[in-house]
């Protein structure tokens, strides 16, 4: 399935509080309205820690992910690029948001989530991935996979999915190379808690699954959200 992330940043003048009542509230009915539109949840940041792992952050910095499903691009395109809603919401957009960068990512679901109650008592974590440089496009997605598989071993995953970036916007409704927005993936893994989260990195198919990620990632930029569906 494909889905089309927001990578988003508040204005500087804003607090976060006043950010997210407004992210929520009156951009969220304004963006579910989007013609062909299946789901859309907001992942607004907590915090900004590297728990469990040993790796450099990027230079990524974020207030909120935004997800987004549509039964194809061309539906998602239409929706936020020539719809007679996508002038209002950019104009919003401009309103609130101090930067704005758009993925398209083919979504693969490793571990299943659980239903809606239990998912929502569960802590939840994003992480922008950022392949080696000496790998191409394909063979990180090839070791993602394998990745994937380690990951399910690990004690203490809830669920977990795989993002895999196909296509960028640094500015949106604009495309661009993958050298001005190096990013390949963004991971979601949902834990029962901070401490379960850092015992499964601790343990020993932890650590396994992380001498693996060092053989195709040059960084990773976690980042705890607190998620939320608006349809």
């Amino acid at each position: 399935m494909n889905v089309r992330m927001g990578l988003i940043r508040k204005k500087s003048d804003w607090s976060a509080e006043k950010f997210n009542e407004y992210w929520q509230g009156h951009h969220g009915e304004l963006a579910k309205r989007a013609p062909g539109l299946r789901g859309y949840w907001q992942n607004p940041v907590t915090e900004r820690l590297q728990r469990g792992i040993d790796f450099p952050r990027g230079p990524w910095d974020f207030d909120g992910f935004s997800q987004l499903w549509f039964d194809n691009v061309g539906k998602a395109d239409h929706a936020f690029n020539d719809s007679e809603l996508a002038a209002v919401l950019m104009a919003d957009e401009d309103h609130f948001l101090g930067g704005l960068h758009i993925v398209t990512a083919e979504q693969r679901v490793v571990i299943d989530l659980p239903e809606p109650q239990a998912r929502a008592r569960l802590l939840k974590r994003m992480s922008i991935l950022k392949r080696r440089g000496d790998l191409s496009e394909e063979a990180f997605g090839r070791e993602w996979k394998v990745h994937g598989d380690l990951v399910r071993k690990m004690p203490g995953v809830s669920a977990y999915r795989q993002n895999v970036v196909t296509a960028r916007e640094l500015v949106k409704g604009q495309s661009c190379g993958y050298g001005d927005f190096p990013i390949d993936g963004i991971v979601e893994l949902w834990f029962e808690d901070a401490k379960t989260l850092e015992a499964a990195f601790g343990s020993e198919a932890g650590r396994v699954t992380m001498a693996h990620a060092k053989t195709f990632l040059a960084e990773i930029t976690a980042f705890g959200v607190a998620e939320r569906q608006v349809l």
